[in-house]
């Protein structure tokens, strides 16, 4: 199988399992129609400044850097390039939802 062709899967999967967990969780909210979301870089932000501040600064906790989004934009930037492992996805993925749970 051609190489591309395996990069376009994994980043398929990659996102995925991103946007799945994104619009399964009310606590984060995408910023960009669904039809045009990107594959490589999935953008994101959360109602209130204090829960953004607090899931910035658990990122970095847990050893996520980069998660913060541009600085004219504010929110998240979470970059699905090729190569980002799958299992850094489901290491995002699974803290989102953690974060999402302890906020409920």
């Amino acid at each position: 199988m051609a190489a591309w062709r395996r990069y376009k899967r994994k980043n398929e999967a990659k996102a995925k399992l991103f946007y799945d967990t994104l619009d399964s969780l009310p606590i984060f909210r995408g910023t960009v129609a669904k039809e045009d979301r990107s594959k490589m870089n999935g953008v994101f932000v959360m109602d209130d400044a204090e829960l953004e501040k607090e899931f910035a600064a658990r990122c970095k906790a847990e050893g996520m850097y980069g998660v913060k989004g541009h600085r004219s934009v504010g929110g998240f930037r979470v970059s699905m390039y090729n190569a980002l492992p799958y299992e850094s996805l489901v290491s995002l993925t699974d803290l989102m939802k953690d974060f999402a749970a302890s906020k409920a």
